[in-house]
């Protein structure tokens, strides 16, 4: 399993940095519009949606509404005067209030199943913003300061999926070692408190490396760490979020597109929380 997903892992890196480096700004756009549509489809059964035809259903509403986003928001006015677009800041904003709302029902779980056991309709607006804010956040990362380097937030991308990656990884590797203590075993009985404390390690030894590298001003130290810690912590709930819907929906991974790894959705889920989080913490403390 482990040599599977490193196979795999290989093959999908040079797509990512392909899509966050290459890309013109309208490309990265569709190429994240359409990584999230097939999040989508891998959501709908999470809604109890079976039928072909409503999973295509969903998965086109939530292709319109990035599409609808992107017309009402055009790139070349994404940012006026350093200021973010108020539609796509607000659409950010409302994935980080689901956050939230999230975190309250993971803690609960399975209490808070009542919350949307009765009806698909509340799951698949769960997964409206889960879906719509990462695009946008994705789409305001990636321009910021286009102007100026054609890369620069590439980069600032680049170093969310490192926080990300070094998070899980160093959860995987410290839960196999030393995982004792479980963290929210109702939801994922596998995560251990090590893990956690894993991950935050090595995601902190990121950003140190990358704070020396860029030469992050002494001044911003408090902001960039605490943008750091907000993104890997949101992660670790991403993850946890997904875990819970499956584990309602009695299924175990979300596809089976990547293999080792899952579906797209198992790839993506702590990246659904992160980058919209990461944004919001970034526009407080440090644009």
């Amino acid at each position: 399993m482990l040599k599977q997903r490193i196979i795999t892992a290989l093959l999908l890196v040079p797509v990512a940095l392909y899509g966050v480096f290459m890309l013109p700004l309208w490309g990265f756009s569709l190429f994240i519009q359409a990584v999230l549509m097939l999040g989508a489809w891998e959501w709908s059964p999470l809604m109890g949606v079976r039928r072909t035809s409503a999973r295509i259903a969903y998965t086109l509403f939530i292709g319109a509404i990035i599409g609808v986003l992107s017309w009402l928001a055009p790139y070349e006015h994404l940012w006026r005067d350093g200021e973010l677009s108020k539609l796509i800041y607000y659409t950010i904003l409302a994935g980080g209030v689901w956050w939230v709302v999230a975190l309250a029902m993971i803690v609960n779980y399975p209490s808070s199943r009542r919350m949307w056991s009765r009806t698909r309709a509340i799951v698949g607006v769960f997964g409206l913003l889960i879906f719509i804010p990462t695009w946008a956040a994705l789409v305001t990362v990636r321009s910021i300061d286009i102007d100026e380097s054609r890369f620069f937030g590439g980069w600032v991308v680049l170093f969310i999926l490192l926080l990300v990656w070094a998070a899980d990884v160093g959860a995987y590797f410290a839960g196999v070692r030393y995982g004792r203590n479980k963290m929210m075993p109702a939801v994922s009985p596998g995560k251990t408190m090590e893990g956690l404390c894993g991950g935050v390690t090595l995601a902190f030894v990121v950003m140190m490396v990358v704070a020396h590298w860029t030469k992050v001003p002494a001044d911003q130290f408090t902001g960039y760490y605490l943008t750091g810690l907000f993104t890997v912590v949101a992660s670790v709930f991403g993850d946890l979020n997904e875990s819970m819907f499956k584990r309602s929906a009695g299924v175990k991974d979300s596809g089976s597109i990547l293999p080792g790894h899952g579906g797209i959705l198992d790839r993506i889920d702590s990246l659904t929380a992160a980058v919209p989080i990461f944004t919001l913490a970034y526009l407080e403390f440090l644009h």
